[in-house]
């Protein structure tokens, strides 16, 4: 702590990234990066940009990649106007919170959930209540319904985050008709794998934020590239706070490399299918062994063993160079979140397992 400190940032909880460990041969399953490289096409675009153009700054509205977006969910009514584009979601997730949920009254967002959401909470100085998971660990529509004017905006992951669990888009839309007055942001990093998007509602529904990433289901993790779809006029929000904060959030590489990926739908659906095949198989496999593994609908599974301690089970996973992610909350100490990838590097991961429960 420091006298020069503006006083927020003593009462500020930074959130805490997954490991990105410095060793070399880790099977790393920890942190929900796609096992696959991004779309050859996504390669060719972003190696094209390296030149003489990045001595000019970039397209200050990203309006190849907006465009590129709302084309393919063209289906969905969707254009230009309504997407934003962001230095990954977390970026987008943060102008959504400075943006549209700061009205003087709590929001709600689940007990148990992606845990920026209450580092975001402290930096814009937004109360919120934390709503319990239901003892199967889903959220429960009902819990954010009948509140009133006493809420000032409803956030959740689908599928949550860690746990997995999805919840279908008929709850999504009770939870968007309880709520007409109040923005409800769905946050969309996994939906790929396993889940129906939310954006079909937007056109019904003016108060909806969808937010998407290129991390995880395009494998532009190192590129950061996030997204929002909504409302023009939530759209607009979103642009007037981007430009009182930074015009350029994305540089020439990853609005080419961005907009490439999201063209490429055949290896985006080929490299989807492999990891939701891999996870197929290895809950199948955690399951043989004894633990019991919540329903995932991401690229990672949430998994507890009744006999053997989770913290001691990723401290001998990683004596064998197997990185996974333990959380320490109450509720979900005893689960290990593990992230889905190649069929050998999850396989290396179940006979470790089977050596340390054995």
């Amino acid at each position: 702590m420091s006298k020069f400190w503006s006083p927020i940032v003593s009462r500020l909880t930074p959130y805490t990234p997954g490991e990105q460990p410095k060793i070399a041969n880790l099977v790393k399953l920890n942190t929900n990066e796609s096992p696959y490289g991004p779309s050859p096409r996504a390669l060719e675009a972003i190696a094209r940009e390296v030149g003489d153009s990045l001595r000019l700054y970039p397209n200050p509205d990203a309006e190849p990649l907006k465009l590129a977006i709302a084309a393919r969910h063209a289906a969905d009514g969707i254009t230009a106007r309504e997407v934003f584009v962001g230095n990954g979601s977390d970026e987008v997730l943060a102008h959504a919170f400075h943006a549209l949920l700061q009205h003087g009254k709590p929001i709600l967002f689940p007990d148990i959930t992606y845990s920026f959401y209450p580092t975001y909470s402290g930096l814009y100085q937004v109360e919120y209540r934390a709503v319990p998971l239901a003892a199967d660990f889903t959220i429960r529509a009902d819990d954010y319904l009948g509140h009133g004017e006493a809420i000032g905006g409803i956030i959740f992951p689908n599928p949550n985050a860690p746990t997995g669990c999805l919840m279908g888009l008929a709850e999504i839309e009770r939870i968007l008709q309880g709520n007409p007055e109040r923005v409800v942001v769905v946050d969309e990093a996994y939906i790929d794998f396993g889940g129906e998007t939310a954006i079909p509602l937007v056109q019904r529904y003016p108060n909806l934020l969808v937010v998407q990433t290129f991390s995880k289901s395009r494998a532009l993790a190192g590129m950061r590239v996030g997204f929002a779809i909504g409302h023009a006029d939530l759209i607009a929000a979103l642009e007037r706070v981007k430009n009182s904060f930074n015009s350029y959030p994305l540089d020439r590489p990853a609005i080419a490399g961005a907009t490439a990926a999201i063209e490429d739908e055949e290896y985006f659906r080929k490299t989807c299918g492999m990891v939701v095949a891999s996870r197929e198989k290895l809950v199948a496999s955690l399951t043989q062994l004894g633990f019991e593994v919540l329903p995932s609908a991401a690229n990672f599974v949430f998994a507890r063993h009744a006999q053997h301690d989770a913290a001691k089970l990723a401290a001998s996973l990683r004596g064998d160079g197997i990185i996974v992610r333990h959380f320490t909350s109450a509720r979900i100490n005893q689960f290990l979140r593990i992230t889905i990838g190649t069929d050998e590097a999850c396989g290396t991961l179940v006979e470790s397992l089977k050596k340390h429960l054995a």
